[in-house]
C-alpha cells in the first residue's frame, strides 16, 4: 500500500506538481486544520518554498485563525503578521472574493478541511472562488483532503428559492464527495469555464477500516472551533439540524453537535420514544442520557437533560451509522411526546442572514423535514420515501466526478 498523503503534501514533496505554478503568484485558502502531515499550517510551508510566490491568503468562515467562535461572527481583512501579506476574510465584508484581493494572485490554492455536509460553508466558499476565478481569468487548484464522512449519502435535496451561503446547490445534506471531487461538480452543474485542477491525495481509501473516511495515521485538527473530533464530524450531517432548533446544540460544552437537550425535556423518554418509532435508524452508533450545562450559547447557566450520540469505537457501524435519520426522528420525539413544544427557532432569528425562511429550513434546504416532524400522522417510512430518490439521484448524477 503507498504511502497516505494529503495533497499539500504532495505539492511540496513532488517538484514536478509545483512546476506550473512557477512565475506566478499564488494565493492560499485556508483555516487552522490546513496542515502538512509535520503539521506545519500550509500558510508557512508554502511561504517557505523557494518556488512558490505566495502573494495572498484568504480566510473562510471562523477566520484564517479559527478565532470566531460562534457562527455569524465576521472577520475583518488584515495583514498577515508573519509573512506580511494580505489576508482576505471570505467571511466578513464580502463572500464573494472581488475587487482588490482578485488582483493579488494568479492561481489560488484551495486547502480546507471538510466535513462532507451540504451546510458546511467551506463547500459554498469554494463555489464563490471558482466563480470568482472564472469571470477574472485566474487558475483554480484544490489541494484535496478527505471527506471525515466517507462516501454515504444521506438527506433531502436542497430546493430551488432555498439556496444560501450554507445551501450553494441542489445536493442532499451529506454529500458523500471531497472538496476537489465537489468542485468538479460544479464546475460541470453550473457550466462553469475555468481552469481547474485537483492535487489528488495519495493512498486515500474511503471505504477503509477502522477509520474510513479519516486515516488513522492523521491527528485531526479542528477545521471550525466546534468541530472537535471524527465523532462530531460523523453527527454533523444531523446534529447541525439543531442550529434551527430551541434545543442546545452543545456549543458552550466540550462536545458541541455529537450531544444535544434542553432543561425541559426527559431525555431517557425522548430515546426511548425513538427506539419504539424507527430502531433501525438508530444502528450504527449508541446513544446514552446525559446533564450537560452551557457555558454560553443556547440556555447557558441552564442544567440540560440530554442524549449524547457515539458513532465511535465498538458501537460504530459506517454503513449503518445515518445522522440526518436519527436526529429527525429525535425531532419527531420530542414532538410526539410534547405535542406543544416550541421546538423550532422563529422567524425572527435569520440564519446566515437569510429572510423569508426558518432557520431549520434554511438548514435542510426546504419545508419538508419540519413538516414531517410536526405531522402527527407522518411515519418514519414517509420520511425514508421523501429521501430515498434523492440519495439515489444524487449518487447518480456525482458518481463521475468521483477520483477515489
Amino acid at each position: 500500500m503507498s504511502e497516505f498523503k494529503f495533497g499539500i503534501d504532495r505539492l511540496l514533496s513532488e517538484p514536478e506538481l509545483r512546476a506550473p505554478l512557477k512565475g506566478k503568484r499564488v494565493a492560499l485558502v485556508a483555516h487552522p486544520a490546513s496542515v502538512t502531515a509535520d503539521l506545519t499550517h500550509s500558510l508557512d510551508a508554502l511561504a517557505g518554498c523557494e518556488d512558490i510566490n505566495l502573494t495572498a491568503a484568504f480566510g473562510p468562515q471562523h477566520g484564517l485563525k479559527g478565532d470566531k467562535q460562534d457562527n455569524m461572527v465576521e472577520t475583518p481583512d488584515e495583514t498577515d503578521r508573519v509573512h506580511g501579506i494580505p489576508v482576505f476574510s471570505l467571511y466578513g465584508d464580502v463572500r464573494r472574493p472581488k475587487g482588490q484581493s482578485m488582483s493579488t494572485f494568479d492561481v489560488v490554492l484551495i486547502d480546507l478541511q471538510d466535513l462532507g455536509c451540504r451546510i458546511y460553508t467551506f463547500v459554498t466558499t469554494l463555489l464563490y472562488m471558482i466563480e470568482a476565478c472564472a469571470e477574472h481569468g485566474k487558475e483554480v487548484w484544490v489541494l484535496d483532503r478527505p471527506n471525515p464522512a466517507g462516501r454515504p449519502v444521506e438527506g433531502l435535496t436542497l430546493r430551488p428559492g432555498y439556496e444560501s451561503f450554507v445551501g450553494a446547490a441542489p445536493m442532499p445534506m451529506r454529500h458523500g464527495l471531497t472538496l476537489g471531487e465537489m468542485g468538479r461538480w460544479f464546475i460541470d452543474h453550473f457550466r462553469i469555464e475555468v481552469d481547474y485542477r485537483v492535487v489528488e491525495m495519495q493512498g486515500w481509501q474511503p471505504d477503509a477500516t477502522p477509520g474510513f473516511g479519516w486515516p488513522e495515521s492523521r491527528i485531526w485538527i479542528n477545521p471550525s472551533p466546534n468541530a472537535p473530533n471524527l465523532s462530531m464530524a460523523r453527527s454533523y450531517a444531523g446534529t447541525v439540524m439543531l442550529e434551527g432548533a430551541t434545543l442546545s446544540e452543545g456549543r458552550g460544552t466540550t462536545r458541541p453537535l455529537e450531544i444535544f437537550g434542553a432543561p425541559d425535556i426527559d431525555a431517557r423518554a425522548v430515546i426511548d420514544t425513538m427506539r419504539t418509532a424507527a430502531p433501525e435508524w438508530l444502528e450504527g452508533c449508541a446513544l446514552r442520557e446525559i446533564w450537560f450545562e452551557p457555558t454560553f450559547h443556547k440556555h447557558a447557566g441552564q442544567l440540560c437533560h440530554g442524549v449524547h450520540i457515539h458513532p465511535e469505537g465498538r458501537f460504530y457501524d459506517h454503513a449503518a451509522f445515518r445522522p440526518w435519520r436519527l436526529q429527525a426522528l429525535a425531532f419527531k420525539a420530542i414532538r410526539r411526546l410534547y405535542p406543544d413544544y416550541p421546538l423550532w427557532r422563529g422567524m425572527d432569528f435569520k440564519y446566515e442572514y437569510t429572510e423569508g425562511h426558518l432557520a431549520i429550513d434554511v438548514i435542510n434546504g426546504g419545508p419538508a423535514l419540519r413538516e414531517w416532524v410536526d405531522d402527527p400522522q407522518s411515519t418514519p417510512s414517509d420520511l425514508d420515501a421523501l429521501a430515498h430518490g434523492d440519495e439515489a439521484a444524487w449518487c447518480a448524477a456525482s458518481s463521475d466526478f468521483l477520483i477515489y
